[in-house]
């Protein structure tokens, strides 16, 4: 199947391209700035679906919001009628269509000459007023705040936030690449006289000073190590957003090991529900733990080295023994009320990933010293 997508190199333009790819599509005719009238006529021609995305919404004189959004959608569609092709059509409009303004206007008239052709050629078309569109690759300082302000603050540059209360509508670029692709396989609907806008759910609403926040606790999450809520969608989205937009040179960050003679003890990860996850590096012979929990509970994975994990119930003198070694992976749930033990009984360091369903709180550890 031949594909013919306007503005292909823009923000969704390059999305949908490299998820068509993802998808199978190889036949993909990729129209932008730099091509000339001679290709598009071919394009348009050979192409058996047209997703068009090319707009202006910045230009240098308030004229061109005109020639780019109406007068570029006239010319495609004369060569769609000229080649008789009555290939589905999807259209990228924009809210501010529903405006009174010169960008607006222009949308508005784009829409209306999409609706008209589809009528007049029965041809099925695909109408999209998308609200503001977020996540990668999406140009910074342009015209996307959410875009700003994560480039701005993963490069510690300030950020301007004019109204921190507006009500920001907004939908993630995967759901709208997956709105699009579900267009384009299941295709057709009935042409009838009523105009419909398609839509992309899920439609995120959020103040613009809440997006803001959330990037910087996103940029604090290096240091206090605690993860975002990603039960909450947006948020999930956003954070991705935000990593798209770190420096080349700054995807890496540094832990506070805690060492001693006996190894190490790191902190990785955090969080309110899940509790945290530390890296524990023993040294050849020593035993660590010799402790008991209450509530907390622990769940112990040796991934490099070998040793054995010792259990006694505080009130019993059994003890029971854990044989582990990073040739197997296995994990060892730590039950409350053992008091147990690590002890590395390899020639090299051995380390383990250890998972508390609790943050450490050194007002309330529930950590209990008793030998094993």
């Amino acid at each position: 199947m031949k594909i013919l997508i306007t503005g292909a190199k823009g923000f969704v333009g390059k999305n949908l391209i490299a998820e068509l790819k993802n998808q199978g599509f190889t036949d993909i005719l990729e129209c932008d700035t730099d091509t000339t009238s001679d290709e598009l006529d071919l394009f348009v021609r050979d192409c058996q679906f047209v997703f068009h995305l090319a707009g202006v919404n910045r230009p240098e004189n308030t004229e061109d919001y005109m020639k780019g959004n109406f007068g570029f959608t006239s010319e495609l569609l004369n060569l769609l009628k000229k080649h008789n092709n009555k290939s589905p059509l999807l259209l990228s409009s924009s809210i501010q269509a529903a405006l009174d303004n010169p960008y607006g206007k222009s949308k508005k008239a784009g829409e209306n000459l999409i609706f008209e052709y589809g009528e007049k050629n029965n041809t099925p078309v695909f109408v999209y007023r998308l609200p503001n569109v977020f996540g990668k690759w999406c140009r910074p300082n342009y015209n996307s705040a959410v875009a700003t302000f994560c480039h701005n603050i993963a490069h510690d540059l300030p950020i301007q936030v004019n109204d921190p209360n507006v009500f920001m509508k907004l939908v993630y670029i995967d759901d709208v690449v997956l709105s699009f692709i579900d267009k384009l396989k299941n295709g057709s609907k009935n042409i009838s006289d009523k105009r419909q806008f398609e839509t992309v759910n899920p439609v995120h609403e959020i103040k613009l000073g809440e997006i803001a926040d959330l990037i910087y606790s996103f940029k604090e999450s290096r240091n206090s190590l605690f993860l975002p809520n990603f039960r909450d969608e947006f948020t999930k989205k956003l954070y991705s957003t935000y990593l798209s937009y770190l420096p080349k040179d700054q995807f890496n960050y540094f832990l506070k090991m805690n060492t001693d003679a006996r190894g190490s003890f790191t902190e990785f990860l955090k969080s309110v529900d899940c509790g945290q996850v530390s890296i524990n590096i023993s040294k050849p012979g020593i035993v660590k733990g010799q402790h008991w929990h209450h509530t907390k509970n622990e769940k112990f994975l040796v991934v490099s080295g070998n040793g054995v994990i010792r259990f006694r119930k505080i009130d019993s003198d059994e003890v029971i023994e854990y044989f582990v070694s990073g040739e197997k992976l296995e994990v060892l749930d730590i039950p409350v009320g053992y008091t147990h033990n690590i002890e590395n009984l390899g020639n090299s360091d051995m380390v383990t990933v250890m998972w508390a369903n609790e943050v450490f709180d050194k007002e309330k550890p529930d950590t209990y010293w008793q030998e094993v």
